[in-house]
């Protein structure tokens, strides 16, 4: 079976025309809704858009059993005031998915986004968090580490206390949740980079803070490869291995491996052979992001390039258990999934 852990929604334009109103309303027109048919929900899953096929032919094509669905999280516009905008949009976001996997329960179960607004406790966000999983039945969430999306004023770093409010939240649910960043107001760092970034520091972060020890049960996906770490990794390993960070019962590898999770949304098979050689095939979960940016023909292969499966499929270097681990076993266990 094929567990894809890493997938965002197809939606129909009048979800992209309610954000739109918001933004240029600010709020002012009231909360409004979108209203749509089930029928106009299905029509969205097989529309094309910018890709090379639907979202239900490409899972069909790649041979995608189940697939874990969250809002796309460059639309999440997180630093847009009022802040009321942000929780109407990632609701309604979210509602859309619920309803798509009670029209596709076998294929896809949601994860929520969260409504967090740059500069307000993460506190508020936590009831739309506690309202999916307990009322809609998500199994997981997206978080971003920069809600006020590269626009130069800097969020607070994983390991301060501003998160922990978060970490409770998600042990007690005992959901896991997925570092995506969202937006990017830079001119010369897009979204897709500010992506990398945001999740290389927020590793650092994370594995050279207390978080784990003060919240042993935490389960964090880092997406799209662990950002640069699997590349630079020796820049960290290094001083633990010099004692620079004081005395530690382990390396920077071994806390990163003990402690976080992996999804395999990369594009060429060296960059997935690289990943799974430094990460562990233990704390990998097999993910596309598909569609989405991966979703281009490469013209070598003639395939799309997020059919990750081939990749990993191919490697016959990977025991026919540790394929089955990526693509399956670690999901069930980590999202419990029956």
């Amino acid at each position: 079976m094929i567990i894809d852990v890493h997938g965002h929604m197809s939606a129909p334009e009048k979800l992209w025309a309610y954000k739109a109103t918001l933004l240029a309303a600010r709020g002012s027109h009231g909360r409004g809704a979108v209203r749509v048919s089930d029928d106009q929900l299905r029509e969205s899953m097989q529309d094309k858009g910018p890709f090379v096929d639907g979202h239900l032919q490409l899972l069909k094509k790649h041979k995608t059993d189940l697939q874990l669905v969250s809002p796309r999280p460059f639309q999440l516009m997180q630093s847009e005031k009022p802040g009321k905008i942000v929780h109407w949009f990632t609701e309604e976001c979210n509602n859309l998915i619920y309803r798509q996997t009670q029209l596709y329960p076998d294929l896809i179960k949601g994860v929520c986004a969260l409504p967090q607004v740059a500069g307000q406790p993460v506190q508020e966000a936590l009831p739309e968090l506690e309202r999916c999983v307990k009322e809609l039945g998500f199994v997981g969430c997206i978080f971003n580490s920069d809600p006020y999306e590269n626009s130069g004023t800097e969020a607070p770093g994983l390991g301060e206390r501003y998160w922990y409010p978060l970490y409770e939240k998600l042990c007690e649910l005992d959901v896991p949740a997925m570092l995506h960043g969202s937006g990017s107001h830079s001119e010369k760092c897009s979204y897709s980079t500010h992506f990398i970034n945001e999740e290389t520091i927020a590793i650092v972060n994370l594995v050279q803070s207390k978080v784990f020890q003060d919240f042993p049960k935490l389960k964090i996906i880092i997406p799209h490869g662990g950002g640069a770490i699997p590349y630079q990794l020796g820049r960290y390993e290094a001083p633990t291995l010099r004692g620079e960070e004081g005395k530690q019962a382990r390396t920077f590898s071994q806390r990163m491996r003990e402690n976080l999770w992996f999804d395999t949304v990369l594009y060429t098979p060296e960059a997935l052979q690289l990943l799974i050689k430094v990460m562990g095939p233990d704390k990998l979960l097999f993910g596309t992001e598909c569609p989405g940016t991966g979703s281009a023909i490469n013209p070598a292969t003639g395939d799309s390039m997020d059919n990750v499966a081939s990749y990993l499929n191919a490697f016959d270097w990977l025991s026919a258990e540790d394929k089955k681990k990526i693509f399956e076993d670690n999901a069930r266990k980590l999202f419990r999934l029956n």
